[in-house]
């Protein structure tokens, strides 16, 4: 079974209305206002183009200053470590140390990950986080140029890897990326709430 991991959410935290409120409280003194601020910030081209790696930093930070009417020194002191704040949930960790460890003992299982993930943060992760190793290969969507839920990612992983669609199980915590998954015949899970997540992954690999 090829097991494959998200990672905003499912593998890292990513509560970007929380992240808002404590590293830019000066433009977000309500949680709504965070909450209309990260929609303008993260559901909007602009960031996904930064995800898909077919526009930079830089240029992103210029174009929400002038769509949002904020200092761009503010928002690039804001968005270029973010990478550095994505904290990892320690649930899917242990899951992965599992899944790990019945790799080793029984070669079953096969680790995988497949991340909406700009360049730069995915570089920061690689760095910091010495639990990736356990991963047999991946995929950032800034690396390649595409991003879920576009089928082409999906595929891109299966052939770079091997993958055979009904011998895997995709793990992402939103609903359109789990329904194109599902569409290419993976087994997929989605992931709402992560400490149910262990038993999610159980119910579903070989006995």
């Amino acid at each position: 079974m090829n097991v494959v991991f998200d990672f905003g959410a499912v593998l890292f935290e990513w509560q970007p209305v929380e992240l808002l409120r404590t590293h830019l409280s000066q433009v977000t003194p309500t949680a709504e206002a965070a909450r209309k601020l990260a929609v303008d910030m993260f559901h909007h081209e602009d960031w996904a183009a930064f995800d898909r790696g077919t526009r930079e930093l830089p240029d992103v930070v210029a174009a929400m200053a002038r769509r949002l009417a904020l200092p761009a020194d503010l928002l690039h002191g804001f968005l270029a470590p973010i990478g550095e704040r994505l904290l990892p949930i320690d649930t899917t960790v242990a899951l992965l140390e599992q899944l790990q460890q019945r790799r080793g003992s029984r070669g079953d299982v096969h680790l995988y990950y497949l991340s909406n993930m700009p360049s730069p943060f995915a570089r920061v992760l690689e760095s910091r986080h010495g639990f990736l190793r356990y991963f047999d290969g991946g995929i950032f969507s800034g690396d390649v140029k595409l991003a879920k839920p576009d089928p082409a990612i999906f595929e891109l992983l299966a052939e770079r890897y091997g993958l055979v669609p009904a011998d895997t199980l995709f793990i992402d915590d939103l609903a359109a990326n789990v329904a194109a998954a599902r569409q290419l015949g993976w087994q997929t899970i989605h992931c709402t709430a992560p400490a149910g997540l262990p038993a999610q992954v159980a119910a579903l690999l070989p006995a």
